[in-house]
């Protein structure tokens, strides 16, 4: 008889296979830009120029991850127009007691709260780490959950500070962000570099263009699959620590049941980088499907949710 899934298995399964993704971005992006360039110039040539493009890659990418650490949050809770309420706000008090208890139960210091102001049911979380982290929470939402329906969701954005996912993001953002401003830097040196050109300098063109459409293939193909790989294991990692926190994973399940089909957001649709952070995909994913919706789907998530009771 085949052993019952506990929590902490969907935990530990959903932990391995986001590292195993986390590790293909590095390794891909060498990859291509090894096999690229090959393709125009000898093995040695190939492996010489594979170095320098990047080596400068990663160190723009951990300058530019520098800079999105110290204003990445809040940068992001403006753009989509939260604003922080307070303990003192009578009408926002069973918000803050149940983001209380919440994080209390998750062993996390309590994070600021914010309310975006949508009648739709949306959530995110946000912050450099648990000890300043923001959970942001649509009006909708707040509305129209019942007490353990809330809990649900609010735990859920605590396992993603928890789970450090909010880091995650990050790393994954500013990789995305920093590669595709690249790719568009060499694009420009390669056709415009002017001049009358030699052969050396057409072998030199040839190979930057080589390394362009190593970045573009990165960037439009590979990255956008890698990265819904992620975000998709990383909800339903959150999902079933939700479920550990509150010990009610059907309270979460019931929330995802109204969420679903109501969790369309005009502020968080219009930004790619935070759809990927929200409990529901805000966006419209239309006949595109689940492969490139940046969430599972709500009766899978909603089925793991009910097998662990």
């Amino acid at each position: 008889m085949p052993k019952t899934k506990t929590v902490y298995d969907h935990i530990h399964q959903n932990n391995i296979k986001t590292a195993i993704l986390v590790a293909l971005f590095p390794l891909i992006f060498i990859a291509l830009v090894f096999l690229f360039t090959w393709c125009v110039v000898p093995l040695n040539d190939a492996i010489s120029t594979t170095i320098h493009v990047a080596i400068p890659t990663f160190i723009a990418c951990l300058v530019w991850m520098v800079i999105s650490w110290a204003f990445g949050d809040a940068m992001m809770l403006s753009a989509v127009g939260a604003h922080e309420i307070h303990e003192n706000a009578p009408a926002y008090r069973t918000v803050f007691r149940a983001v209380e208890n919440v994080s209390i139960a998750a062993g996390l210091p309590c994070p600021r709260v914010y309310i975006i102001d949508d009648n739709s049911l949306n959530a995110f979380a946000t912050g450099r780490g648990p000890r300043d982290a923001s959970i942001a929470l649509t009006r909708g939402l707040i509305n129209k959950l019942d007490r353990p329906e809330l809990e649900g969701v609010i735990a859920h954005e605590c396992a993603h500070i928890g789970n450090r996912d909010i880091r995650l993001d990050m790393l994954i953002i500013t990789g995305v962000g920093v590669t595709a401003f690249v790719a568009d830097l060499i694009y420009r040196v390669a056709i415009f570099g002017g001049g009358h050109r030699d052969n050396d300098d057409n072998k030199s063109t040839a190979v930057l263009l080589m390394v362009w459409l190593a970045f573009m293939v990165f960037n439009i193909v590979i990255t956008p699959l890698l990265r819904l790989a992620v975000s998709r294991n990383r909800e339903y990692a959150a999902d079933a620590t939700g479920a550990l926190i509150t010990r009610n994973p059907i309270g979460l399940a019931d929330a995802l049941r109204k969420i679903s089909g109501a969790s369309h957001t005009k502020s968080l649709g219009n930004m790619k980088s935070v759809a990927f952070a929200c409990i529901a995909e805000p966006g419209a994913v239309g006949f595109i499907g689940d492969m490139f919706s940046t969430h599972p789907s709500t009766e899978k998530r909603i089925a793991r949710l009910e097998s662990m009771v």
